[in-house]
């Protein structure tokens, strides 16, 4: 051993084993990049396809003879899209990538996620519109109920039931909205609803599409079961002419656990004074 390095190495002089030392090295650099070339497909180059709109078992296919890997990064939802649509790609399409490159997607999501209900009540029907829209949620019906409040949201509904602000919804689902048209035009008299119980003036003045305004129950638990022994407007002026009604104005009640002693006059049938509403549609 120490006869083949004195005559190979150190029995030579010093250029020749720098000669030889600058060679190898020259030789492992070369071995080197040829290498590097052929595991990063050097020179072999691709154009990524579109797949973006595709289902994603067809683009797992297409990349895959092309070459690609594909990973899915994110999930979103567009109900204009069928479920696992790709919605964007990295690279884009036509991008030219070394064989071999990972493509990225994002892909539509079969089931929408949730998001809160929101109070749309009061909202101008424009900007119910718009939050609607920024959460996902799509306009249905829109009714209209005679109301002062014109143009106002009044109730919202899901699947034809009121739904609570805060409830839980799939976004792409469809709301439906009731809207206050203003006061009507006819005008009629005030109904009679002293001597009924709570739950039976509440009918009658659905019925006659006026609204509900204040109601005075001091200390009485169940409304509904109470009595209302006064009530504004009032059936009649102190002249004895009725009052008259527009529908979307509102009746304040007074409520009591005992009936009225004596039932309140009927409204005679004339016309008679109309009740002008105030800013806030009371009379």
């Amino acid at each position: 051993m120490k006869n083949f390095i004195h005559r190979h190495i150190t029995g030579r002089p010093f250029w020749v084993n720098l000669l030889w030392a600058i060679g190898l090295l020259v030789v492992l650099a070369l071995l080197f990049v040829l290498s590097l070339n052929w595991m990063t497909n050097h020179g072999t180059a691709r154009t990524v396809p579109s797949v973006v709109g595709k289902p994603l078992p067809e683009v797992e296919k297409l990349l895959g003879e092309k070459g690609f890997e594909l990973v899915i990064q994110d999930s979103v939802f567009y109900d204009s899209l069928p479920p696992l649509a790709i919605v964007k790609q990295v690279p884009e399409a036509d991008a030219v990538v070394k064989v071999n490159r990972t493509v990225y997607v994002t892909v539509n999501r079969v089931v929408p996620p949730d998001v809160d209900m929101p109070n749309l009540r009061g909202f101008k029907l424009d900007n119910a519109r718009t939050l609607m829209r920024n959460l996902g949620l799509l306009l249905g019906d829109t009714t209209s109920r005679p109301d002062v409040a014109k143009n106002t949201v009044l109730d919202q509904l899901f699947n034809g039931a009121p739904i609570a602000p805060g409830s839980k919804i799939k976004v792409g689902s469809r709301i439906d909205l009731v809207i206050g048209s203003g006061l009507g035009a006819e005008s009629q008299t005030v109904p009679n609803l002293v001597g009924l119980t709570f739950e039976e003036a509440q009918a009658l003045i659905e019925s006659r599409q006026l609204i509900l305004g204040a109601v005075v129950a001091p200390g009485i638990e169940d409304k509904n079961k109470a009595y209302v022994v006064r009530q504004s407007p009032d059936v009649i002026d102190s002249k004895g002419r009725s009052f008259r009604i527009r529908p979307g104005q509102m009746m304040d009640v007074w409520l009591d656990v005992n009936p009225p002693a004596a039932p309140a006059p009927a409204a005679p049938d004339t016309s008679g004074t109309t009740v002008t509403p105030t800013d806030d549609g009371q009379q």
